[in-house]
Order: C-alpha cells, then structure tokens, then sequence
C-alpha cells in the first residue's frame, strides 16, 4: 500500500524561495564588501610599511645630524613658536605657527639658527652653549660655559641687562644670562663674563675679598683678655659710651670716636681685644634695645699685607669693598668693628721712599672711607701694628684713629692672670700636688701659677736672655719677663701640658704639675732666644728711654757676666726703670 504525501502549502513555498533568494542576495554584498577590506588592508599595510621606512629614514637622518664633529654656540636670545591666524568663513581659523630659532654667537657673528625637533626649546636658556648640527640646526643643549673673564656690576639697567666693569676705565652692557634669572645681582658684585658673546654668565664669589677679609660673630669676651685692665676700660669707655648714650653725646656736641690704634709689641692680645670690642658692643646694644632686635656684632678681620695687588687699583677697589660691607652689615643697627692687622704694611708713610709708593693711593682711600659723605654708624675702626712709627700720621691725628691705646707686655700681676686663664681646676692635676694642699684644687693651681710666674720674673744670670750691645759700647742684659706675652705664656702652657701627657705615658702619673710648666717656661725662652726679633729689643729699648742706637744683639756670657771694658747696667720694668736716666 503506498505511503501517502502531504501536500505542500504554495504559499510557504513561495515564503521559502523570497527567503533564500534575500540570503543570497546577502552572500553577494558580503564578498563584496570582503573583497573592499581586503583591498584597502591591503592599502593600509603599504602605507604603514612606506611609514616604517621613513621612520627608519628619518632616525638615520638625524643621528648622521648628531654625530661629530658639530660646532657650538652661545645663545643670545630665545625666539619661541608664535601662531596667528586668518579669518575664514563662519568661526573657523586657519592658524599657522613660526618656527622655534635661537639667535646665537658663533664665530665673532651672530647667527639665527631653527631648533632641532629633538630639542625642547623650554630648555634653552640665554648664555647656554648649544651643538650645531651640519645644517646650522641647534641640536642639543652643552650647558653654561665654565670659564670667563671676572667683571664687576656697575649699573643695573632694566630688563636682563647690566652694565659691567671690566677694567679700570672700561664699561660694556651685557646680558644676563639663564643662571642670572633669579638671582639678586647688586653693584659691586663680581661676575664671569664672556666677551665674545657679551654675556654675564654667573656670579662669582668675590674670593680676594672672602680670602683677605674674615666675617665672623665673636664669641671673645674681655673676661677671656688678661692682664690688660687699664687698657680695657680705657677703650670701653671710648667705644661704648657712644653707642649705648648717643643721645647725652648729641646733647653735648660731641662726636663718637672713628677709630682705634692699639700699639705695642706683638703677641699681647690686640687681635683679642678687637673681637672683644665687637662682642660687647653687640652685648650692651642688645641689653639698651631689648632682645627682640636680635642684634649680633660682626668682626671684619683684614689681612694687610695680603690685601696689597699688583694692579693698579685693586687695593683701593678692595677696600672699598670692605666699607661697603661694612656699611651693609650696619644698616641694621648691628655693631661693625674693620680690624686692620699690621696695619703699617697697608698704611705707610707718604713720600717716605721705603716702598713701591703704593700708599700714595691707598692712604687716601681709607681717609676718604673714614671721612667721606657715606657716614660709618655703628663702624668702628681698629688697626694694630707694632710699629706705629710707620704709619702715615694723616691716619693717626685726631678725627680718624682718635683713640690710641699701648697694649704692653704683662707686668707679673698680668702674667698670673693669663695663666689663670689657661690653668684651671678642671683640668688633670698632679695628685700629689692637690694632696699637698689639702686636696683644695683652686689653692694647687694659685701655687702652680704663683711659682712659674715666680721664677719667669727672677732676674738672675740663669734667666738672662739676650744682651744688647749699644753704639757706644754699652751691653745691657735683658732678662725672660722683659720680652713676656701672651702668646708666649700659652705657648708654655701648652708646652707644659704636653709634658704631662708625655710622663703620663711614660709613668702612669696623670696631672699637671709645677715643675712642668717652669721646665715649659725654660724650655720656650731658650727657643724663643734662637729666633728673637732685633725689632722688640729696639722696642724694649726705646720704652725705656734709650736713644742710642742698637748695635748688635749677643747671646748672655757664661761665668760672671760681661767682658773686661764693658759696662753692664741693670733694667727695671715700669716708671722707676732707666727712661729718665738713658740716653
């Protein structure tokens, strides 16, 4: 029996047949639209191979532009990308942008250069140096020249220029350059300039002046001064009394003094003094004004025979430089003391013909710092020499150095008192010497000081230490206590203490001891003897009043004293020695 057939819808087969001719209609689109992405990948993978060919072109292109040798240049201005734009249709602009250039010195001319892709132009500063590649592209930054001739500000002009000294007479305008941007420049200031791009580079420590001139805050009191109480309230009182009463001075018209002249041999304590005056000036204005001002005294320590130049000028410019300093430190109410040491090697007579005659320009040069319009309040000015006989008197006389004040060798109350200042109970002592005073330390070091000053002021043949020998004939013996300093007593503290420390190691007995510093105080004599100056025996000689000129200096004769036709006379230190009697 046959299988019957189910009849088919016509209408669902004409719904499949509109199907499958849409499907197809599809298929065609989509190898169509197939075949277009292909072709345009096509396209695109030839465009970016033709790109990757002209990266590597380009990279190739400029490292051949970097590679050496390239030339260098200064740059002297910056010219940054400016855009503008011309109007269109509606709100749409059309902009355009300059090119980055620099404006350079190169080879004594000045050249406008593009800026090299690779470059950031924000980097380059004015007085930078920068690599030129073959096609006068600046290429890459070097940095700032580290060399230049050293200028002096003279004027400063608006914008980023400044008016330079370079010589005695000569002035030139330069620019500042990138390292300039930021920094407060004042006249006076030292500068490394280039001359060929005319380009003030950087600042330059003023190393002449930081070298010859020591700016400090003292910390010396005059408690830490011995043996000079005289002359220590003679000079507070000139000094200070103007500054903590300046008004009972206008009151009675009278002026504060501009100067000290501390004289006397070398080592007794005028450099001490001078840091003293500095300290306790600030200390007593403090204590007048109260602490708010937080008011601070300021030591300008000149070093006179290194502050002379062969240049002429360079002295004079030099201490200029010093008052100006000085000047400025004072501006605020802080005291200032210029400390000129060896003040003769600066200051020296005019016309006398012993030097180079450089003082004919440099004696004025202070005179006009010390008189000139620009008034020194709150300055002070203290010179030390040992031989004031050579100083121009135009510095000395009244108005200028008016206060003079002879710092002379310690008398023996004095030579205590500067072994007190380095003898203390803190220190080791010897044991059995503290033992032997009842274990009292204060009493062990008063007997130590008593006895080494005891026997430094003995005068007898042991402690004979030069003679001089006069003109006419005369031999007159010097003893240890007549050439005595401070400088000399901490040498033989320190001798002494050495001492100590030497037997410590050798015994195991730790301390100082008498015999320690009188062995010390022997042991510096005889080498103090070795190199004595024939200037601090004139010295001696003439504080005490002789005038007959020095013939030579013989070491003490051994046995009785002086030879057969010689006249041997006694000294005696203060009023009653021989001033009078000399001749």
């Amino acid at each position: 029996m046959a299988e019957s057939q189910t009849p088919i819808d016509p209408r669902e087969h004409q719904t499949a047949l509109r199907q499958l001719s849409l499907l197809r209609d599809q298929r065609v689109n989509l190898d169509k639209q197939l075949k277009v992405a292909a072709t345009r990948n096509d396209k695109l993978v030839q465009a970016l191979e033709s790109a990757r060919g002209d990266i590597l072109r380009l990279k190739q292109a400029i490292s051949q532009d970097l590679e050496a040798p390239m030339n260098q240049a200064q740059v002297l201005r910056v010219n940054r990308p400016v855009r503008s734009g011309a109007s269109l249709t509606g709100d749409a602009r059309a902009v355009a942008e300059t090119q980055a250039s620099l404006d350079v010195a190169m080879g004594g001319r000045t050249v406008r250069v593009p800026v090299s892709p690779v470059l950031d132009i924000d980097d380059v500063r004015i007085g930078m140096s920068v690599l030129l590649t073959e096609t006068m592209g600046a290429c890459a930054v070097v940095g700032y020249r580290p060399t230049g001739e050293i200028a002096t500000v003279r004027e400063l002009l608006d914008g980023d220029r400044v008016v330079l000294g370079t010589g005695s007479t000569t002035q030139t305008v330069a620019l500042r350059s990138g390292l300039l941007d930021d920094v407060e420049l004042s006249v006076g200031d030292a500068v490394a300039y280039d001359s060929a791009s005319g380009v003030a580079l950087e600042v330059v420590p003023k190393t002449e002046a930081e070298e010859l001139v020591l700016e400090e805050i003292p910390t010396t009191s005059y408690a830490d001064v011995g043996g000079l109480g005289e002359q220590i309230e003679q000079i507070r009182d000139a000094v200070e009394l103007p500054f903590l009463h300046p008004d009972l001075y206008r009151e009675h018209e009278l002026s504060a003094p501009k100067g000290i002249l501390l004289y006397g041999p070398p080592g007794n304590g005028k450099t001490l003094i001078a840091k003293a005056v500095a300290k306790s000036l600030a200390d007593r204005v403090e204590e007048a004004s109260g602490s708010a001002q937080n008011l601070r005294g300021y030591f300008l320590n000149i070093k006179g025979p290194e502050l002379l130049d062969k240049f002429v000028g360079e002295t004079e410019r030099q201490i200029r430089a010093i008052f100006s300093r000085a000047r400025e430190k004072a501006s605020a109410g802080n005291p200032v003391v210029i400390f000129f040491d060896e003040m003769e090697s600066l200051f020296r007579t005019r016309g006398a013909g012993k030097s180079s005659d450089v003082e004919t320009t440099i004696v004025p040069q202070l005179l006009a710092e010390i008189d000139g319009v620009e008034s020194l309040n709150n300055v002070i000015v203290i010179g030390a020499t040992n031989r004031e006989d050579m100083i121009d008197p135009a510095v000395l006389r009244p108005g200028r150095l008016d206060v003079k004040v002879r710092i002379d060798r310690p008398d023996r109350a004095g030579t205590a008192q500067i072994f007190g200042l380095y003898i203390r109970e803190d220190l080791p002592l010897d044991a059995a010497s503290v033992a032997g005073h009842d274990g009292d330390r204060a009493a062990t070091v008063a007997a130590m000081i008593d006895a080494v000053v005891e026997d430094i002021f003995r005068r007898d043949d042991q402690r004979r230490y030069l003679d001089a020998v006069l003109a006419d004939g005369r031999r007159i013996p010097t003893y240890w206590n007549d050439f005595l300093s401070g400088a000399l007593i901490r040498n033989i503290v320190d001798r002494a203490k050495k001492l100590a420390i030497k037997s410590f190691l050798q015994t195991g007995v730790k301390g100082i001891a008498g015999e320690h510093l009188i062995r010390s105080a022997r042991d510096e004599f005889d080498q103090q003897r070795d190199a004595a100056s024939r200037a601090d025996v004139e010295d001696w000689l003439k504080f005490l009043g002789y005038s007959v000129a020095l013939a030579s200096l013989e070491r003490p004769l051994t046995g009785d004293g002086a030879p057969q036709g010689l006249a041997v006379e006694p000294t005696r230190r203060g009023a009653a020695a021989g001033r009078g009697t000399a001749s």
